[in-house]
């Protein structure tokens, strides 16, 4: 099977009719149109098996992680979701995991409405890339360097789930078969807060998705808009599934440094938390504060009034 039999069969997903895609798959280059009064969001990521991914994991949870991570960077920026390109890289072409790739791919580009506009498939070790495109109406883009000391951080909804769910996957943490299998979920697929990011819009004040880990993520925003951050060990929230984790000391670790967890952590004026609370009801996204930036330069954390010291602060790719 060559690369062009790949992508007739497997890769040609138009069950996604957008009217700003004036062409798609099957030339050089794909035609979009962005839509007057907008401004387009575009984010990439790569993902390599047994680094981001297990490779032995369903081939349609490794394409629903794939988009997942692409369009949480989108969920962040509080961009609506539109368009994606991906490069495919494959150790062989094995039809039965192709077609469960492609299930996988189609359900959530069914699920978002986003379009498959191009891409390559090429001979490799197993590795995803994709490039996310979206729209965002001018003046409300969610940057992380408008951050100012005083702002609450909140976080949409527990932490520390997704690195457990590895864990567990790897054999290293022993927990009961129910809260494994919401671990696992966790980790293999996870869901971007589109909805959430868009309720944010004009609220947040910076904005980031918990890829790397919670600290590490805070320690962007922070850095960049040049402040500092104090959170409370007492408000980060996990999940039932993670507080079934017997060792506090894993559960705390993971919640502050584990990644893959794609929640959004974002910081707000304190006279606006309400208003954005009720703005992420109607998604049904939680608004939980955590902490809040400060005038002082690092990420502090307080455990019963007490500074803990951060030794790491989350996933280093190098």
């Amino acid at each position: 099977m060559n690369e062009f039999e790949i992508i007739e069969r497997f890769l040609s997903v138009d069950s996604v009719k957008r009217k700003d895609v004036i062409k798609g798959i099957g030339d050089d280059c794909a035609l979009l149109k962005v839509p007057r009064g907008q401004r387009l969001a575009i984010s990439m990521d790569t993902l390599i098996g047994d680094v981001h991914f297990m490779s032995e994991a369903n081939a349609a949870d490794i394409a629903h992680k794939a988009i997942a991570v692409n369009l949480s960077d989108l969920a962040a920026a509080g961009a609506e979701p539109a368009w994606i390109t991906m490069s495919l890289s494959l150790p062989k072409a094995d039809p039965d995991w192709l077609a469960d790739f492609s299930r996988g791919l189609k359900r959530m580009l069914e699920f978002f409405g986003v379009s498959l506009v191009g891409g390559d498939t090429t001979r490799g070790p197993l590795a995803i890339t994709i490039q996310a495109h979206g729209f965002v109406p001018e003046q409300v883009f969610h940057r992380r360097d408008q951050g100012k000391p005083g702002d609450l951080i909140c976080v949409t909804g527990p932490v520390g789930g997704a690195a457990l769910g590895l864990m567990v996957a790897r054999n290293e943490l022993s927990v009961n078969p129910k809260a494994a299998a919401e671990l696992l979920k966790k980790y293999q697929t996870p869901y971007p807060r589109i909805a959430a990011g868009i309720a944010l819009r004009g609220r947040a004040t910076s904005a980031i998705d918990i890829s790397d880990g919670l600290l590490a993520d805070v320690n962007h925003i922070s850095q960049q808009s040049g402040v500092g951050a104090l959170l409370r060990w007492e408000r980060i929230p996990l999940s039932p599934a993670a507080m079934q984790v017997e060792d506090a000391e894993v559960r705390m670790r993971a919640a502050l440094t584990g990644g893959d967890d794609y929640e959004l952590c974002f910081t707000v004026d304190e006279d606006e938390l309400d208003a954005a609370k009720n703005a992420l009801e109607t998604v049904g996204t939680d608004c939980i504060p955590i902490g809040r930036l400060t005038g002082k330069p690092g990420v502090r954390l307080l455990r019963d009034k007490e500074d803990i010291q951060l030794e790491e602060m989350g996933y280093k790719h190098f």
